[in-house]
């Protein structure tokens, strides 16, 4: 967090932007700026980080930015930690009810806890919790729910290996590549890119 914030006070992110934040695997997006050329975006993850990290932490490295959208990707660590499915929901609806409060504008896009083959024993749990969150995020205009889920399970409904570097759970470069191609619609529809604005 001090790192962020010693960073933010010679190059600070620009206001109205889109901001990634949450665990591992938006912290290791190094091609965040180059997958979404055209959009205002910065990183803001931290490794190992669980859901409820994003929630202390908002006060520090998400209001201040007042970006126009948060897409969040946690959940995963929580419940390879022990935690049950409905602790990460009740972590992620504080976390909207956090934001929501200070910045009623700014909308929230949750992706969806990823199938890794290390975690797989606890694929159940993740279904659960991208469950709760979906079916909640369909109730608030706000809210939006990015389903990688089942695009990286292939034919046989095992995570596709080719998305995986040699840990089996942290994204390869093709793993980022099938992200980007799930979050990009999304993004460009609710933020047109800057090369498409008059």
């Amino acid at each position: 967090m001090r790192a962020f914030e010693a960073a933010d006070i010679t190059n600070p992110p620009p206001k109205n932007a889109i901001e990634f934040i949450g665990s591992s695997s938006i912290k290791r997006w190094t091609t965040l700026a180059a997958d979404f050329a055209g959009h205002k975006v910065f990183n803001r993850g931290f490794g190992g980080s669980h859901l409820c990290d994003s929630l202390a932490f908002a006060d520090r490295i998400v209001i201040p930015y007042q970006p126009k959208l948060v897409v969040l990707y946690a959940g995963d660590n929580d419940i390879a930690s022990g935690k049950s499915p409905e602790q990460v929901f009740a972590d992620f609806k504080a976390f909207v009810a956090k934001v929501q409060a200070a910045l009623p504008e700014t909308r929230i896009a949750y992706v969806s806890i990823k199938p890794s083959p290390s975690r797989m024993r606890f694929v159940e749990q993740f279904k659960t919790t991208n469950r709760l969150i979906r079916e909640f995020a369909a109730r608030d205009e706000k809210l939006i729910y990015l389903d990688v889920f089942t695009p990286m399970l292939g034919s046989d409904a095992q995570p596709r290996a080719e998305l995986f570097v040699s840990d089996q759970l942290h994204l390869s470069e093709a793993g980022y590549k099938l992200w980007t191609g799930v979050l990009k619609p999304v993004l460009d529809k609710l933020d047109p890119p800057a090369s498409g604005k008059r």
